[in-house]
């Protein structure tokens, strides 16, 4: 018996957009089934023309089809006209109630919590340690966002690669999912590793962007932030627009390094927000015969964590390259991400683990592997 029109809607009711993560039936993408006995033919309009995921929409769409019960599916692409694409951004910002938005407030909901990572000088490998610390609490099973506000400076889109751009439709920015994540950087708006120079306000023009012009989750369960090093504009202008955001202090082991990371740590302090911790990275190298060589020396998260009354959360080691990871729907390559398996992958995990236990969350079963 063939199908109706209405179960094979039902079927690709299955299917979401890889970046909205919302069903393609309820973006309105599906604009025509056709059918003709056992064979079925569908035209999606695509939020943009040529999405560099069309193929894992039209495949999901033709797997969700066939698993109906049809026995031959045609896929038919095409993009939303102008007028479309301004009523779904309508559509989403209703839905996400923009319309009714406080100018500072932050993405997410009542139950987000916010958690920036910090260092006093760059080098210390803080992107990486924000990076990881995010993919390991995405396999948690949270939903996860994660802003580079390292404006001058981004790097997470190398870390994750990222090659793609975000979906704009009108004033309203989609992030882009990476490995279980959604994210957003100043890279994605520049030529590949084109430097940003720009004077200060213009950043925090940059922040208003991410902050409410983004198609942010309401149930994130947590949003990262990477902040650039030191004590600058950004860290400030963060502060004040999520004041009850904890810090995680990043350092080596170095003096040098925990003596500028003690500066970032005070920065915290100095505007009443609360440092959940401190990551000591390139903290040894693991030998063959099991024995660990420590070449900036040893202690230096440790001390800092007492300085500040908190704990060392965890002590990473160097490892040389990440293998690197595909991101199972895009197919990127993400050479600085370390997966579970992976020694440093474990310490993340662990990392990971400490920190939802010291911020109330609880991993779910729909974890990201």
């Amino acid at each position: 018996m063939a199908l109706t029109a209405e179960e094979v809607r039902e079927a690709l009711r299955t299917v979401e957009d890889p970046e909205l993560r919302q069903s393609i039936v309820d973006l309105d993408m599906v604009k025509d089934i056709e059918i003709e006995g056992d064979t079925v033919r569908v035209v999606i309009a695509l939020t943009v023309p040529n999405c560099p995921l069309q193929s894992v929409i039209s495949e999901r769409a033709k797997e969700a089809i066939l698993a109906a019960g049809a026995k031959k599916v045609y896929v038919r692409l095409t993009a939303m006209t102008e007028a479309e694409r301004q009523a779904l951004s309508a559509k989403l910002q209703s839905a996400k109630g923009l319309v009714t938005l406080a100018p500072d407030r932050p993405p997410g909901s009542e139950k987000t919590v916010y958690l920036t990572v910090s260092s006093g000088k760059g080098g210390v490998g803080k992107s990486t340690v924000t990076a990881n610390l995010a993919y390991a609490l995405a396999r948690s099973g949270l939903k996860v966002g994660l802003i580079d506000a390292d404006i001058y400076g981004y790097s997470i889109p190398e870390i994750l690669g990222i090659r793609r751009q975000p979906t704009v439709l009108e004033k309203l920015i989609v992030p882009l999912y990476s490995f279980g994540m959604s994210v957003i950087s100043m890279g994605f708006f520049v030529p590949h590793n084109t430097p940003v120079i720009w004077r200060g306000p213009m950043l925090g023009k940059m922040l208003d962007t991410f902050f409410k012009e983004v198609h942010w989750d309401e149930d994130l369960d947590v949003l990262l932030f990477d902040l650039p090093p030191g004590t600058g504009d950004i860290p400030m202008d963060i502060s004040r627009r999520v004041s009850w955001a904890m810090d995680i202090l990043v350092t080596t082991p170095h003096p040098t390094a925990t003596h500028v990371a003690a500066r970032a740590g005070a920065m915290t302090l100095r505007l009443n927000r609360s440092i959940l911790g401190v990551v000591e990275n390139m903290s040894y190298v693991e030998c063959p015969d099991g024995t660990r060589v420590y070449p900036f020396g040893e202690g230096g998260g440790r001390d800092l964590a007492a300085h500040f009354r908190t704990e060392l959360l965890a002590q990473i080691p160097l490892a040389g390259d990440s293998p690197g990871i595909e991101d199972p729907v895009t197919g990127e390559i993400a050479s600085g991400l370390y997966p579970a398996d992976h020694p440093v992958g474990k310490v993340y995990a662990s990392l990971a683990e400490k920190v939802m236990e010291k911020l109330g969350l609880e991993p779910r079963p729909e974890a990201v592997r």
